[in-house]
């Protein structure tokens, strides 16, 4: 740990997103205007806990696809909330012990962790950068993004349940594009975010007790949502629910689609190697 590094202070009175999931996703790093404000969100949308179960298991799924069909050995997970098993870096070290990871967040628990982490098992290739999406320049000019990957090779852009934090279309639609435009042909880029295709009313009406909580948000509608993979080769399936993105027996049954409100996907940045033959390359390089 470096010799100037000091605990971050936590904000205990007002609600983060990171620790909101933390709750629904049964942990304990929260406080109670945390579980006050997930509570309230969970009473308007039950299917909320079935969702966050969802997208860890569209993590999992789609990290594994990245990783093993695909040859990525370097993963960028920005907005990675709090450490729960199934991680970015183990799935992605389950396939090759040498990928690295770097996890962007900008929460001081979530920091907290990650520094504990690094310092009790000195991992070279897992580091964590104190950053927010809605600053790509930042993460892109870090001393710990050059320390952590190399942009002249694909890297693997992850983007899970954040993008509906920033409400404006053309925001986040630029943030992807910039992020996306820095990294080499051959990337992916993996998303889930809050798309359902409901009544506009019924849409307001959801986020608006969401934003009660102090965190605005946007659903999108699946159409919306596709264009985030604009210039990109989608993988099968596409963009849909993230409990139907290449399910498994191994998943279990799914639960019903009215109850998962995260859609999701993978796409590749065209360019360089082909699946299959990046795999192989990267074997053939070790």
């Amino acid at each position: 740990m470096c010799a100037d590094w000091s605990p971050p202070e936590f904000d205990t009175g007002t609600p983060h997103s990171a620790r909101i999931y933390d709750w629904w996703a049964g942990g304990k790093d929260n406080f109670p205007v945390d579980r006050e404000a997930a509570q309230r969100v969970a009473e308007a949308r039950p299917g909320v806990l079935a969702t966050v179960r969802e997208n860890r298991a569209f993590l999992r799924r789609g990290v594994d696809a990245m990783a093993r069909e695909h040859g990525i050995r370097q993963f960028l997970d920005i907005g990675t909330g709090l450490p729960s098993p199934g991680s970015t870096h183990e799935i992605a070290q389950a396939v090759d012990p040498s990928s690295r990871v770097l996890y962007v967040d900008n929460d001081p628990m979530v920091l907290a962790h990650a520094r504990a982490r690094l310092t009790d098992l000195g991992d070279r290739t897992v580091g964590y950068l104190d950053a927010d999406l809605r600053s790509p320049e930042s993460i892109l000019a870090s001393a710990e993004l050059k320390a952590a990957l190399d942009l002249d090779r694909p890297v693997a852009l992850m983007l899970l349940a954040i993008l509906h934090f920033v409400p404006d279309d053309d925001e986040a639609r630029g943030i992807v594009r910039r992020l996306m435009d820095a990294l080499a042909p051959g990337s992916m880029l993996m998303i889930s975010l809050w798309a359902e295709d409901r009544p506009p009313a019924e849409q307001v009406e959801a986020t608006e007790r969401y934003a009660d909580t102090g965190i605005p948000v946007r659903m999108r509608t699946p159409a919306e949502c596709a264009g985030f993979f604009e210039g990109l080769e989608p993988l099968d399936p596409g963009l849909v629910p993230v409990s139907q993105w290449r399910r498994t027996a191994a998943d279990g049954a799914a639960p019903s689609l009215a109850d998962v409100a995260l859609y999701g996907g993978v796409a590749r940045k065209p360019g360089g190697p082909k699946a299959g033959r990046a795999a192989a390359a990267q074997d053939a390089e070790k």
